[in-house]
């Protein structure tokens, strides 16, 4: 190496030490990129996202009383709403998982629903809304549902396992992000539907 490099990296490590030895440190530049913007809609992505991994599939799957399932498909000309009236659940998976749900939704700064949806039991290609939160948005439940046939959007969440956006046509107004529960053995049995609605949001300030 040469004496003028040599004498560089003398200098150089002399500064170092003189600034060292007054408490001085030579900072990094002040970066000038803005914080990421978060959106509403990576939010509902992210909250889906995190219910993926939270929500029990094999649990969710008990919340629903095998009485229950069997009504839910039982037609009774007498009384047409018979399967609604004495739907029943187990307690236990349905608290674990109903308290989970509202933990999730305070994840963010804006309204929202978790609600969960699982396959019907014994007819797995029918699905149902399980825990419909307060104050009971949703963009796939109508009043007395029962089982329904998978949406497109749905279909794609139980065969492909992936998070799906949502937003509702004019007049409503639903940003849904639909995020996929899975079993032990890895299979989609349900899934979260994290909505809020462009009302909420708007007397929320967002």
């Amino acid at each position: 190496m040469r004496r003028s490099a040599l004498i560089a990296i003398a200098v150089a490590g002399s500064v170092g030490l003189f600034l060292a030895a007054r408490g001085e440190r030579t900072q990094p530049a002040a970066t000038t990129q803005p914080e990421p913007v978060k959106t509403v809609e990576s939010q509902l992505d992210e909250l889906g996202r995190i219910a993926s991994i939270l929500v029990d599939g094999e649990l969710a799957s008990d919340i629903v009383t095998d009485r229950a399932a069997k009504l839910m498909f039982r037609k009774d000309p007498n009384d047409p709403y018979a399967g609604p009236d004495n739907y029943d659940v187990n307690f236990g998976p349905f608290i674990q998982i109903k308290k989970l749900l509202i933990r999730l939704e305070e994840l963010v700064d804006f309204p929202v629903n978790c609600n969960l949806w699982m396959r019907c039991k014994g007819q797995a290609d029918l699905v149902h809304m399980v825990i419909r939160q307060n104050p009971g948005w949703s963009q796939f439940y109508s009043w007395a549902m029962q089982a329904a046939e998978p949406t497109p959007e749905i279909a794609r969440v139980l065969e492909k396992g992936e998070r799906v956006f949502v937003r509702a046509k004019p007049p409503r107004d639903h940003i849904v992000v639909l995020a996929p529960i899975r079993d032990s053995l890895g299979d989609v049995v349900g899934f979260v539907e994290v909505v809020t609605r462009q009302r909420a949001l708007e007397a929320a300030g967002r």
